[in-house]
């Protein structure tokens, strides 16, 4: 039986991973020396996050593709990054990227902590490569990523301001609610004298593997969230069809948290998820909206109380 897993294994990775080099003092002493304020950004994000491609990581931090292949491969070289791709039967795969072994001792010194103690183990991190839950989680990133791009491609203080990760949601409310995300989207008005929108939600990125009877039974936890900390944040449900959407809405009946259902199609709206793509739940206008716009039709819905540290 581990015979026949590792040679799964080895089957969806299309790179030949190689041993890695011996890791030395001064070798993390070197990468310390070499990192920017962007390059310690960009390998927290990834621990925080699990694994994003390099067409995310762009989106995030780089002007280029080209310039972001450049840094990458950099700290690939330094064992900041590992990397792989996933197989697949057609043409290939982006890099994934997750963190390497001297990048997780950096984080961890920056933290005062020990690698033990911050968390990190080299055959966890690199195990996500064929996890079954990679997909879900490029996903849940993907939508974050193209509201970081929406938001630096425009300069009147557009800004996602959060973005939590499963595992820290988790912490934090897990013992009622565990969403994908969690995020908070600020985007300015265009009268300069009005209070920007500020949007916080949960997300739902659904991939069509469970029920709609179990996906629904979802919003009882929300609501029990909601109840426990008197505050009342919306749930989002980012979906990968029209008929799936459709069906959903049909088992929803009046939530007892505000939600808003969407399309995962690029050919829906060229903004993504920031787009007019959304459609609330009960709200009787019955057209869809701007992910800005469900700020103003959910102005009872109290904001997240969120732990900063």
């Amino acid at each position: 039986m581990a015979g026949n897993t590792a040679k799964r294994t080895s089957n969806r990775l299309r790179t030949p991973q190689p041993r890695a080099a011996k890791l030395t003092a001064d070798t993390i002493a070197e990468l310390a020396y070499r990192l920017t304020a962007r390059d310690r950004d960009l390998l927290a994000l990834v621990w925080e996050h699990r694994v994003l491609t390099t067409g995310q990581l762009t989106a995030v931090f780089f002007p280029s593709p080209e310039r972001a292949r450049q840094r990458l491969n950099r700290l690939h070289t330094f064992q900041a990054l590992q990397r792989f791709r996933p197989w697949t039967p057609v043409g290939s795969m982006p890099w994934h990227w997750v963190l390497g072994r001297t990048g997780a001792h950096v984080l961890a010194i920056g933290q005062g902590q020990t690698l033990t103690e911050f968390g990190y183990r080299p055959d966890t991190a690199l195990a996500f490569s064929v996890s079954a839950r990679l997909g879900h989680q490029v996903g849940v990133n993907d939508f974050f990523t193209r509201l970081h791009a929406h938001a630096r491609a425009r300069s009147d203080g557009t800004v996602l301001a959060e973005w939590w990760s499963e595992r820290r949601c988790a912490a934090q409310w897990g013992d009622l609610a565990r969403p994908d995300a969690f995020g908070r989207w600020i985007q300015p008005r265009t009268a300069h004298d009005e209070a920007p929108r500020t949007l916080d939600f949960f997300l739902e990125h659904d991939t069509g593997t469970e029920t709609l009877a179990r996906v629904t039974r979802k919003l009882g936890g929300y609501a029990d969230l909601a109840e426990a900390t008197g505050t009342t944040t919306p749930v989002l449900f980012w979906l990968p069809s029209a008929t799936r959407e459709a069906n959903l809405r049909r088992l929803l009946g009046t939530p007892e948290v505000p939600v808003a259902t969407a399309v995962q199609s690029p050919a829906t709206d060229l903004d993504g998820p920031v787009g007019r793509v959304w459609l609330p739940v009960g709200h009787k206008a019955g057209r869809r909206c701007g992910l800005a716009e469900l700020a103003d039709i959910w102005l009872t819905a109290r904001p997240a109380k969120v732990d900063p540290s």
